[in-house]
């Protein structure tokens, strides 16, 4: 069965040609000035007159700021400097929105080079337009305005209708990122199976069947790689044309574990929504997991050494985009996914409901001083984790 009204993004290599490479790289270099120069503007009226400066006040600004620089800012789209201020708007919002929950405000900040690799055309067909020469046989091209017809390496169907069309550059890699909406979504056979998923280090995940899906470590399998690439960086003198090759080849390596470990979060991902209708996992706070031990100076943390590794072990499972990915592929494929409270799902027993810190005799063996039940640490969670998301799905339908 499909249905229609998914909202998803189509991500393709660009294959630039010299001249054109050096107009994108101008053009972020331009929205970023543009951003920047946004900033101070609203930075400046706020701290010399009060006035604050909206996102309506610098769009009607434009037209002036493309009329005095007609080589510069006037030679790209103007709904992709629109595009750019808006970020800038999005920006200003989320730190009020800070500011009001009494969260650590972090107020907006000038893009360095390095720190601003996206623009986003909003409208397929203003100064840009996806598969602008229909009528060549076996290449596709995006028309961007102001850099040309850069060819694209499509390497799937694009589906629904497109809506934004965004560039991003990673290294020294270009990307285009088609958002469409109406996308035909394919719900897959029932196959009446439910599982509960427990996140791990030792294995990425653990479910209620007892099948383990390997956590692949793919920065640990490169640390020795990273390690001489950033010693080789850190003996480069700032500024140099050995530093920037240097930063480059440390970058490269960074994005390589990023490929990877998104590609086994798919694979991973996609195994577990064919196998199963119900899936239940726990709703983690990564980043408070994370957050670093060191303490203070007049408060020094305990373990810290310890702490660090686990931090990094966690980080380099990649928990958080596994999820992110289940989520989508879930709710493209029909399928339920339910989140649930971790507390004690680790030292309750699956089978008697006793709960203790004892039941957990190592990372691997739970033993419950109760029942005497004995069974792998993670299953046993993942069993727990089950009846709880079930527990939450009956009492969602009973209301």
């Amino acid at each position: 069965m499909w249905e229609v009204g998914v909202r998803r993004s189509f991500k393709f290599l660009l294959r630039p040609t010299r001249k054109q490479a050096a107009a994108l790289t101008q053009c972020l270099h331009d929205h970023r000035e543009l951003y920047n120069a946004a900033l101070e503007h609203r930075r400046t009226a706020y701290r010399r007159a009060g006035v604050r400066v909206r996102y309506g006040d610098q769009s009607g600004e434009l037209k002036h700021i493309r009329a005095d620089d007609p080589t510069g800012q006037g030679r790209w789209s103007f709904s992709s400097q629109q595009a750019t201020l808006r970020r800038l708007d999005k920006a200003f919002r989320a730190f009020f929105a800070r500011v009001k929950a009494g969260r650590t405000p972090g107020f907006p900040r000038f893009k360095g080079r390095g720190w601003f690799d996206t623009v986003e055309w909003p409208k397929d067909g203003d100064g840009c337009r996806w598969d602008s020469q229909p009528e060549h046989p076996a290449v596709t091209y995006v028309r961007l305005q102001g850099i040309g017809h850069v060819r694209v390496h499509q390497h799937r169907r694009v589906l629904g209708t497109v809506k934004t069309i965004s560039v991003k550059r990673e290294g020294a890699r270009w990307f285009v990122v088609l958002s469409c909406d109406e996308v035909p979504a394919g719900s897959l056979p029932v196959t009446g199976a439910v599982a509960g998923i427990d996140m791990g280090v030792a294995s990425l995940a653990t479910t209620s069947d007892g099948d383990h899906i390997e956590n692949q470590r793919h920065l640990a399998a490169s640390a020795d790689r990273l390690a001489a690439a950033q010693r080789d960086l850190a003996r480069k003198k700032r500024g140099s044309t050995r530093r920037r090759t240097a930063v480059a080849r440390v970058a490269a390596l960074h994005a390589k574990v990023r490929r990877q470990r998104l590609d086994g979060a798919h694979k991973a991902a996609l195994t577990l929504v064919r196998a199963y209708d119900v899936i239940v996992h726990e709703d983690l706070r990564i980043a408070g997991m994370t957050r670093s031990a060191a303490g203070t100076i007049i408060q020094p943390g305990r373990n810290v050494a310890a702490k660090s590794g686990l931090n990094r072990s966690i980080l380099d499972a990649g928990w958080g985009v596994f999820l992110r990915v289940l989520a989508h592929k879930a709710e493209s494929a029909g399928r339920e996914l339910i989140t649930v409270n971790p507390a004690n799902t680790s030292r309750t027993c699956s089978r008697c409901g006793h709960c203790g810190k004892d039941n957990r005799l190592t990372q691997a063996e739970f033993a419950c001083k109760a029942c005497g039940h004995t069974a792998h640490a993670d299953v046993n969670a993942a069993k727990n984790i089950l009846r709880a998301g079930l527990a939450l799905r009956d009492a969602a339908e009973a209301a």
